[in-house]
Order: structure tokens, then sequence, then C-alpha cells
């Protein structure tokens, strides 16, 4: 008998893909990500072409950083059960989650203003490493993952994964796009000292949250 080939993505995946996008567009809005640091090369450029340009490299490298989430996820799923990794992935969330809590105020340093593409992508790497954000999207990489869990199609399903990754990255730089563009044409950085939003603190209460989350639904 040949084996079964998963020809067709399963409704649930569509539901897990459309979390990716929700995940993406949450970290497209917060400044942390980047929006933030285009929209300030803009205004001190004078041009609204910067804050474009700047973005596909700040959006390349949270990509590479939540890719190489993927590839764990990967590797832990040949060698780890999924309850186990799902487990883990809660624990590991309300860890860092707490983490961020008490120190959302720390942010890394290592640029200036005055940077090339590369350190944009360094950068942008680097900072979503450091704020957990690939570590935010995994329960929901591994809800995907669960729908294919045979060895028969373990490249399909990591390429099922690596087009969550492209969703999710869609997602952000679409978003991130728009805030940056209607700050940038609307207001300037002063209306952000004026109607600043901590974001790093909702951050770390969205870790939480997700860890709670993917602790109940492993349970």
């Amino acid at each position: 008998m040949l084996p079964q080939i998963h020809s067709a993505i399963p409704l649930e995946t569509f539901a897990y893909f459309l979390v990716m996008a929700g995940f993406g567009a949450f970290h497209g809005v917060n400044p942390g990500m980047g929006w933030l640091f285009a929209l300030s090369l803009g205004f001190q450029k004078q041009n609204d072409r910067v804050v474009w340009t700047s973005l596909f490299p700040i959006a390349a490298g949270h990509a590479v950083s939540v890719a190489l989430v993927v590839l764990i996820v990967l590797a832990g799923i040949r060698y780890v059960s999924l309850s186990s990794l799902q487990i883990l992935t809660a624990i590991i969330l309300l860890t860092f989650g707490t983490y961020k809590f008490f120190n959302y105020y720390r942010h890394p340093r290592w640029v200036g203003m005055q940077v090339g593409i590369r350190d944009l992508f360094v950068w942008s790497f680097l900072m979503a490493t450091a704020h957990g954000a690939g570590l935010m999207i995994i329960p929901a990489l591994l809800g995907i993952a669960g729908n294919y869990c045979t060895p028969d199609v373990h490249k399909f399903q990591g390429n099922i994964l690596f087009i969550a990754i492209v969703v999710h990255t869609i997602a952000m730089f679409a978003v991130m796009g728009a805030v940056a563009w209607i700050v940038y044409k609307k207001f300037s950085l002063t209306v952000l000292r004026q109607r600043w939003i901590n974001f790093d603190l909702i951050w770390s209460i969205a870790l939480l949250l997700v860890g709670s989350i993917s602790l109940f639904v492993a349970i």
C-alpha cells in the first residue's frame, strides 16, 4: 500500500496561518521591531523613500530570526514528542515573559543613526531575537506541524512552516510600513513623545498570555 501523501492543507492549518498573520501584524505595530528606526532615518534624511528602503532589511532580519526558530522546531519534532514540545515551549514563554515584564525598559544597543542595509538587517535580527519574536510564534508553528507528523511528509512539513513565516513577514511588513508612512506623512516624532504607548510592557504581557494559553492547551 502506498504511503498517504497530504495533497491538501487542512482547515486547521489555515486558522494557524491567520494566527501567524496576526502575530505579524502585532510585531509590525511594535516600534521596537523597526518601524520607529526607519521613521527616524526618514526624518533625518528628509526623504520618505528612506523609510521604505529601511523597512526591507528590517523585515528580512526579523524573518531570518524567526526562520531559525522554524529550524529548531523541525529538529525538535524529530526527537521530541509534540506534546512535550508544547509544554516546554509554554514554560519557556512564561519564563521569558516574566523576565521581560520586569526588564521591559532594557533594550539592546548596537548601532547609531548612521547605518547601512547590512546594519539594519543585523540590528533587526538581534532585536527580534532579543525580544523573543520567534519564541512567541512557536505555539502556532507546533499547531501547523501537528497536522503533518508522519515521517513521509517531513519535507512538506518544513515547506508549510516556511510558508507560514512568509505570511508572518508579509503581514508584519504591511503593518509596519502603514504605521511608519502614516506617522511620517501626518505627524512627526514629537507626537510619539506626547502620546507614547509602552509597547515593551504590552509585549511582555503578550508573551505571558501566549505562554499561559499554550500551557493550558498542552495540558
